[in-house]
């Protein structure tokens, strides 16, 4: 259980602007924070909680941190929401995975264990179909963990588990102190490059780790228009080689790659936020080539 005391001592910072260094914050996120934090504690305006929510549920559905831990505290203490800890832990999770420091105080009281998303942020993600069942419930608890972790953190990058579980069981078999011959590391195996292209700190770190990889998902499949087999190939060589090649390159290496990912998420599709990135030029021009 949640311990009321612990909570208003550590979200006192949220109000005074104590957040984490994220790429998903952005001014339109920031203003929503800006009014629910105003709504929640009647600040230059009427209190309203359930307004807050609905305000901290909008950002936090864009990935802003401050709103994940906000809506969270919401549902911890039943504050204009019903409490519910399984829904403050999962928002919780979404926020410390972006080095937010109050929310990962927060799971530390908490500690491991479950959680998930209000339906205010799952009516906004993906429609579920036969893809999203368990392809990995028999991985060991080791693996289990950081599958879970995935759980959490990829429904706010728009993106379906199974297919951040399928890049991360292709490229480190969910070993976070995976290091390739190419410095690639962690989960995901990302490289120095990509990994300061979207602000990860410790690629060995679990939670940092994914959420870049989340990073550049979501930004490939906007690139590719949601195309997964370019997606896959990307991932493995590069958006440059890809459009280089109109297509899937002609490595031995991408090819193996991509065909393993399409095991584990056979849909060609997926949907994307095309706000994200504009379209690659193979996209925008003549359709691709196929492998």
């Amino acid at each position: 259980m949640w311990r009321k005391r612990a909570v208003l001592a550590l979200v006192g910072g949220l109000a005074g602007g104590v957040h984490a260094d994220a790429t998903a914050q952005t001014p339109a996120s920031r203003e929503l924070v800006a009014r629910a934090v105003a709504h929640e504690h009647g600040e230059g305006v009427a209190k309203d909680p359930a307004l807050a929510a609905t305000l901290y549920c909008e950002a936090a559905r864009s990935g802003d941190p401050d709103a994940q831990f906000g809506l969270g505290w919401m549902h911890a203490n039943g504050r204009g929401v019903p409490r519910d800890d399984r829904i403050a832990a999962g928002l919780f999770t979404l926020a410390a995975a972006q080095q937010h420091e109050h929310a990962q105080r927060m799971l530390a009281h908490l500690g491991e264990g479950g959680g998930q998303l209000p339906e205010c942020m799952r009516a906004a993600m993906p429609a579920a179909t036969d893809l999203d069942a368990d392809a990995f419930a028999d991985l060991p608890p080791e693996k289990r963990r950081y599958a879970e972790l995935v759980r959490h953190l990829a429904p706010s990058y728009g993106i379906r588990p199974r297919l951040a579980l399928a890049v991360i069981a292709v490229e480190s078999n969910f070993d976070p102190r995976a290091r390739s011959p190419k410095d690639a590391r962690g989960l995901m195996q990302l490289i120095p490059g990509t990994a300061a292209r979207f602000r990860v700190r410790d690629a060995y770190d679990p939670a940092d780790n994914v959420r870049g990889g989340l990073e550049y998902l979501r930004w490939l499949l906007a690139y590719y228009r949601g195309q997964v087999t370019l997606v896959a190939a990307a991932y493995n060589a590069g958006e440059g080689a890809v459009d280089r090649y109109r297509g899937v390159p002609p490595y031995a290496e991408t090819r193996d790659y991509v065909q393993r990912i399409r095991r584990h998420f056979p849909s060609q599709d997926h949907p994307y936020d095309a706000s994200v990135a504009e379209p690659s030029p193979l996209i925008a021009g003549a359709p691709a080539a196929r492998m």
